[in-house]
C-alpha cells in the first residue's frame, strides 16, 4: 500500500513520570506525515481524567506509553481507569535528549542565550510533551 493510499491512524502517547507526564495525540495524514493534534504537559496526579479526556475529544486508535521507570504503574491506573483502552509499550531510548532538540527546534533561544550553542542549554519548561511526541512518532514510523 502506497503511502497515499493509507488511511488516517490517531494515537495517543504518554511519556509517563512521578509528578508530570507528557500527552500528545498525533494523526498519521493519508500522505503518511504526521500531524500533532494534541501536545501538553500534564500532572500525573490528574493522568486518569487527562487522558480519558484527549481520549474522548480526539478518538485515538490506541495509547504508546514510554517504557521508563513508572511506565507500569502509569499503565496499572489507566487499565483500571479505562479498561477499554489498548496500551502499547514504545521503546523510550534517547527521547530526552531529542525532545530538548525539539524544543530549541520549536523556540529557538533569542537575546544572548543564541550565541551559546543549544547542546550547551536546558530549557526553560519541561519537555515531556516532546517526549510523547516522539513516542507517537517511532510508533507510526515502525506501524505504519
Amino acid at each position: 500500500m502506497s503511502a497515499e493510499e493509507r488511511a488516517p491512524l490517531r494515537v495517543a502517547a504518554l511519556d509517563p513520570g512521578r509528578e508530570k507526564c507528557g500527552l500528545a495525540v498525533l494523526e498519521r495524514t493519508p500522505a503518511g506525515a504526521p500531524r500533532v493534534l494534541l501536545q501538553r504537559v500534564i500532572e500525573t496526579a490528574h493522568l486518569e481524567e487527562e487522558v480519558r479526556g484527549a481520549i474522548e475529544a480526539y478518538a485515538p486508535a490506541l495509547l504508546v506509553e514510554g517504557n521508563g521507570t513508572t511506565s507500569r504503574e502509569a499503565r496499572a491506573r489507566l487499565s483500571r481507569a479505562l479498561p477499554a483502552l489498548r496500551i502499547e509499550t514504545v521503546d523510550e531510548y534517547r527521547t530526552t535528549d531529542l525532545a530538548r532538540r525539539a524544543y530549541w527546534e520549536a523556540h529557538p533561544p533569542r537575546g544572548l542565550r543564541r550565541l551559546l550553542p543549544v547542546s550547551m542549554q536546558v530549557p526553560p519548561v519541561p519537555v515531556d510533551d516532546f517526549v510523547a511526541v516522539l513516542l507517537a512518532m517511532r510508533y507510526l514510523e515502525t506501524h505504519g
